[in-house]
């Protein structure tokens, strides 16, 4: 049985709580929620977080009135659910990756590639050495922050205060950051432990010229 149709307002208000949810680790107070959709009154709010509630989709924690998203939105329902996602610039060594000051821009991301139950970042390619695995320079990288990562995994080091994206292998001691590059100038980086992950790629979104 299909759910009932949700309002602009609806979905505007599942977007706001997605974000918060995704970026501060909880759902936004009324009064948060009221502020970022423009309202002047928390009634109106509530009226649509009490309408949400009736039809499913979100319910408040048995210990607390703070709210929860409980069920994923079918996308020909209710179009294409997003989170907001930032776009970061240069990253120094020893700021956090998503400060304020390295934030340039934020881009909505399908929560098919960005679940808010995880952390990330886009970062903008530069040069060629990834493109065999579809990173070309100035596409979008949609990454997930995490300081780990497995064999084989595309991610994120932070080296000599620059940002690099290379395939991630470690034997014992010894890390190699593989480029994947038709370009043969491109050469992998040998180190121990003397760096940085900041995550793994998700996925690379091409870059987007204007007519």
């Amino acid at each position: 049985m299909k759910s009932e149709k949700l309002s602009n307002k609806e979905l505007e208000a599942i977007r706001h709580i997605r974000n918060s949810i995704m970026h501060k680790g909880q759902a936004p107070s009324i009064r948060e929620l009221m502020t970022s959709m423009g309202y002047q009154s928390p009634r109106s709010i509530s009226l649509i977080i009490d309408s949400l509630i009736k039809k499913g989709i979100l319910q408040r924690k048995s210990d607390s009135k703070k709210l929860q998203i409980v069920k994923n939105l079918d996308d020909d329902e209710t179009r294409a659910q997003t989170v907001d996602i930032p776009l970061v610039g240069v990253v120094a060594c020893g700021t956090p990756i998503l400060a304020e000051e390295n934030i340039e821009a934020m881009f909505p991301v399908s929560t098919k590639w960005a679940r808010p139950s995880s952390k990330y970042f886009l970062l903008r390619a530069k040069g060629d050495s990834m493109n065999e695995k579809g990173i070309n320079d100035g596409d979008l990288v949609l990454v997930r922050q995490q300081i780990i990562a497995d064999n084989g995994d595309i991610i994120v080091a932070l080296i000599d205060d620059e940002a690099t994206i290379k395939e991630f292998h470690f034997s014992g001691k010894t890390i190699v950051l593989k480029p994947r590059s038709t370009n043969e100038q491109h050469k992998p980086i040998i180190l121990t432990r003397d760096f940085q992950i900041q995550g793994i790629v998700i996925t690379s979104i091409p870059k987007v010229t204007e007519e």
